[in-house]
């Protein structure tokens, strides 16, 4: 329930950023005021050689830094000062030995330009997309019972196995004929398969969306078989524990998740109206399987993340985070499975 109450506010970081700013240009200007009160605040943190650090510099850095306590934004302002010192003295030894010159430099510099004036154009227009209704809101919430009302704790065991394409569809059938998981381990090591293997406990919002649905019609000790772009993916429900959220709980997020969606959508929207406009030729290589005009946007953006997390709903993606072993003992998968159903 942490994940949900940090989410259930979308403004306390925003409040919590203000806070940490307010508490720095407070500290870095107290002792200038208190020695010099005659004299008007500087903006001035620091300077390094005859180049200014100000404030504003700190309190953007200190912005990007969300869930920081307000109590701690002292400390961390002068860390990032002093950041932002040995940031300066590389950009003037740079500046002296013409490292922006460097065609590799430039172009990230040039990258960087493009992403930073796109993205800010893109959030500019999908800034006019509207809230969602409490209508709404209750009818999404109504929608995904898996997500709030039927939400389930999940104990998740995984196994990541290699292997080629014309082998998947025997791993498929072994695993459905193998009495229990210990069984199926033991042919995948008789048959020199590399695998992994792991445990973790999963609440439904840190499940793929699009995968949802399945777990939620699943009962404690049966299996899910996806094909991978390496081989296979067994994912075992061990166990699992009924924890749902109410309405009430659940709307702040699913308000930020709607109001997410729609300015995706309005972004999309544009880019396929600027397209339809636009001239656009494909030159060489690239016009070979060109994209029609008519065709939607690489950017095209469907509701894909979970409202309580944002966790991508693409599948197989890995449920569990892999253990760097090629082929692990089965030991803990074995434990809490009386059989594959």
């Amino acid at each position: 329930m942490t994940r949900l109450h940090k989410l259930s506010r979308p403004s306390r970081g925003v409040g919590r950023a203000a806070a940490v700013a307010a508490a720095t240009l407070a500290l870095l200007l107290a002792g200038c005021g208190d020695r010099k009160k005659d004299k008007p605040a500087t903006q001035t943190a620091a300077r390094v050689n005859k180049e200014e650090i100000t404030v504003h510099q700190i309190n953007y850095v200190l912005a990007q830094q969300r869930g920081l306590p307000p109590d701690q934004a002292a400390s961390a302002g002068r860390q990032v000062l002093e950041r932002l010192i040995d940031q300066e003295l590389a950009l003037q030894k740079a500046a002296e030995q013409r490292v922006d010159r460097d065609p590799r430099v430039a172009q990230q510099i040039e990258a960087a330009r493009r992403e930073i004036i796109a993205r800010a154009y893109m959030e500019k227009i999908g800034g006019g997309a509207p809230r969602a209704s409490p209508e709404e809101v209750k009818r999404y919430y109504e929608e995904h019972p898996a997500l709030f009302k039927e939400r389930r704790v999940y104990v998740l065991q995984e196994l990541a196995i290699e292997a080629k394409p014309e082998q998947v569809d025997e791993l498929r059938k072994t695993l459905a004929g193998s009495k229990d998981i210990g069984e199926f381990i033991n042919y995948l090591k008789a048959h020199e398969y590399k695998f992994t293997g792991n445990q973790a406990v999963r609440p439904a919002e840190q499940l793929p969306l699009a995968m949802l649905p399945t777990f939620a019609k699943m009962r404690d000790g049966q299996t899910l078989f996806n094909q991978t772009p390496t081989g296979a993916q067994v994912i075992i429900i061990a166990s699992s524990r009924s924890q749902p959220i109410d309405e009430e709980h659940a709307r702040p997020a699913i308000e930020q998740f709607l109001l997410n969606d729609r300015k995706r959508k309005v972004v999309e929207d544009d880019l396929k109206a600027l397209r339809s406009s636009a001239k656009i030729e494909y030159v060489g290589d690239y016009a070979k399987g060109a994209p029609d005009k008519s065709a939607s946007s690489p950017l095209e953006v469907k509701p894909s993340k979970s409202p309580l997390t944002g966790t991508p709903a693409s599948a197989p993606e890995p449920i569990l985070p892999v253990r760097p072993a090629s082929v692990p003992s089965g030991n803990a998968l074995d434990k809490g499975l009386k059989g594959l159903k």
